[in-house]
């Protein structure tokens, strides 16, 4: 986050709003810095992929499902937007430890004796460290001693939309985030590459929100994507994993989307529809238990 601050500073923050006996490295100057720069590029992210992703890949067919709420997208609009400022808290500290030089990022390629060999793998060990770190705690947070108070805010939506993506408790949606902070602690990486993570670790959580399911054949067993995110939703103990199946297949806690066998919640909508029409009388779904509440476990 050192590259984001240099470039606040030199272009808006130094020039137009600190007085210039403050200097650039003043940790108090850094942390109010950090905070602004921090929750300004959230809601950005969040407000342009998430309505990127309502608009032209979520399908609104979903919102005639029986478990869509009323008013739900304004809902989980106004949950994140209370939720994403407190989140940053905690966040802007960490970030501010690394700013001060306490993390194992680095500027160069040549600092490293294996160079970009090195910059690949840290992204590959960067996504595998932080999907197995976030399974577990994700897990953890659906134990009865703390779900009620911490996740349950999040299984609300039980047809997500994109808008969804952050709406957490704050320290819930912290929680989640903290795999992606604590790497760059533990192994080297690249500043620019942590940056670009930050960013489409972010633009992943919205898009497994999506109610979209456009995984590809061959990658279908390997990713965790939004048609496991949903039954996830739906079902509520299963496909705890932010990107890929592995640990859920290790913790056994994979299903295999309903989405995939064609009884998910959009053909569920598709059905009654369909089931409608023919009835001529809009009773003739009344009876269909795909995904009506009926499935889905208590919580």
């Amino acid at each position: 986050m050192d590259l984001v601050l240099s470039i606040a500073d030199y272009y808006f923050f130094t020039p137009y709003i600190y007085p210039a006996t403050w200097p650039e490295d003043n940790i108090f100057r850094q942390a109010i810095t950090l905070l602004i720069v921090t929750n300004l590029g959230a809601f950005i992210l969040y407000f342009f992929f998430a309505t990127l992703s309502y608009y032209f890949v979520y399908d609104h067919l979903l919102m005639k499902h029986p478990q869509f709420l009323k008013n739900q997208v304004s809902r989980e609009i106004t949950h994140s937007v209370q939720s994403m400022p407190w989140m940053s808290i905690p966040t802007v500290l960490l970030f501010l430890l690394e700013v001060r030089g306490y993390s194992r990022l680095y500027d160069g390629i040549g600092e490293f004796p294996y160079g970009w060999f090195q910059l690949v793998a840290s992204v590959l060990s960067f996504l595998f460290f932080t999907d197995m770190l976030i399974y577990w705690i994700h897990r953890g947070l659906h134990h009865k001693l703390v779900y009620k108070r911490l996740h349950k805010p999040h299984h609300i939506w039980k047809i997500p939309t994109p808008f969804a993506s952050h709406a957490f408790h704050p320290l819930d949606g912290f929680l989640q985030s903290l795999p992606y902070h604590i790497y760059p602690f533990i192994f080297p990486l690249h500043k620019v590459v942590y940056l670009s993570l930050y960013i489409l670790v972010n633009i992943w959580t919205i898009s497994i929100h999506d109610g979209d399911f456009r995984v590809p054949q061959l990658l279908k067993p390997f990713i965790n994507g939004s048609a496991h995110h949903t039954d996830h939703h739906m079902l509520f103990d299963y496909n705890y994993g932010q990107y890929f199946t592995l640990w859920d297949r290790i913790g056994g806690s994979f299903r295999n989307p309903s989405s995939f066998e064609g009884n998910g919640p959009l053909n569920y909508v598709k059905k009654m529809a369909e089931e409608k029409h023919n009835s001529h009388g809009g009773n003739g779904y009344k009876n269909e238990k795909l995904f009506n509440g009926e499935r889905t476990k208590t919580e």
